[in-house]
């Protein structure tokens, strides 16, 4: 196999409920999130050197792709939040993501993901550039399972 290093990414979410389980309620937001069609592979938390966002291409069915995924299911009455924060390096040497998700509001969660960031910079001895942040929440209604996704993924 040839050395992966993607060139695009691009960030995306999504949040479902579901009256028969967390999964279904997981599936449906994938499919809001517009990569419930796609083999998802857990990736940690390194932007390759040159790589870019980009709006979210159309992808084939059934494709191995790469992500770094966040979510956070959750059963009536809860609220359940799931995010991504990435920044780039100031040096160019690519960057970083932090995922993160909690029984809690986006407010809660927003602060703890930009806290991760600050922490790699930090532990590496780098600064970066301006932090964006993707949370997305649901509030689960009464008989309910409900899930929230968000994801940074990688394509080419």
């Amino acid at each position: 196999m040839g050395v992966l290093v993607p060139k695009e990414f691009f960030i995306t979410s999504g949040h479902a409920t579901s009256p028969v389980s967390d999964l279904n309620a997981f599936d449906l937001a994938l499919i809001k999130a517009g990569v419930a069609e796609q083999n998802l592979v857990a990736v940690s938390s390194v932007i390759p050197c040159g790589a870019v966002c980009v709006d979210r291409p159309e992808l084939p069915r059934g494709m191995v792709t790469f992500c770094v995924l966040s979510q956070c299911r959750g059963e009536s009455g809860e609220i359940v939040s799931a995010g991504i924060a990435y920044a780039f390096r100031k040096d160019g040497q690519g960057g970083y993501v932090a995922e993160g998700h909690l029984h809690g509001g986006p407010e809660v969660l927003s602060r703890e993901l930009a806290a991760k960031m600050k922490e790699m910079a930090r532990i590496r001895g780098i600064e970066l550039d301006d932090v964006t942040i993707r949370v997305e929440s649901v509030e689960v209604p009464e008989g309910q399972y409900g899930c929230a996704v968000s994801s940074l993924v990688f394509t080419e």
